[in-house]
């Protein structure tokens, strides 16, 4: 297992892992992936096994909180001297899932964002995977303001200090 941060080489397998991972509402686009990876390919944290991408997560840097629907669509809102990691999205493969894969990444991504000396880590989750996030030390605000998909989302954060 090799944890490496993508390339746009990588875009094909990346949007390929994502259709599997979300329902088409919620899942971003090959177009929306094409142009984070050309704003901010290194916050794309992929996991291999073999060289076969079973794990990501991805998401820009910015000063806010929380995460608004924008930033999912307008790549060029990210900060690259931002506060908060922004993860929007953690996706692994059906086969590879409850085998810690996720947990994995999920730490490296954490750790990443230590180093870079930003504040904490924010996401969105829904309401099954709040226990998930918590056993990381992410805190639920609430209900978010994102309607990303039409689906109901919880804001969470994860501060450093």
């Amino acid at each position: 297992m090799q944890i490496r941060t993508a390339t746009i080489a990588d875009l094909e397998k990346i949007a390929e892992v994502e259709a599997i991972c979300f329902p088409p509402a919620e899942a971003a686009s090959k177009e929306s992936f094409a142009k984070r990876l050309q704003v901010y390919p290194e916050h794309f944290w992929l996991l291999e096994d073999d060289g076969k991408l079973i794990s990501f997560i991805n998401g820009m840097v910015t000063d806010e909180m929380t995460i608004r629907d924008e930033m999912f669509a307008d790549a060029n809102l990210h900060n690259p001297t931002g506060a908060w990691q922004a993860i929007f999205g953690v996706n692994t493969l059906p086969e590879y899932r409850c085998k810690g894969y996720a947990a994995m990444v999920m730490r490296h991504v954490i750790e990443a964002a230590r180093r870079q000396g930003r504040a904490g880590v924010i996401l969105t989750c829904k309401a099954e995977k709040i226990a998930y996030y918590q056993k990381f030390g992410y805190e639920i605000l609430g209900v978010s303001e994102s309607v990303h998909g039409n689906a109901v989302w919880y804001d969470a954060i994860l501060r450093f200090s």
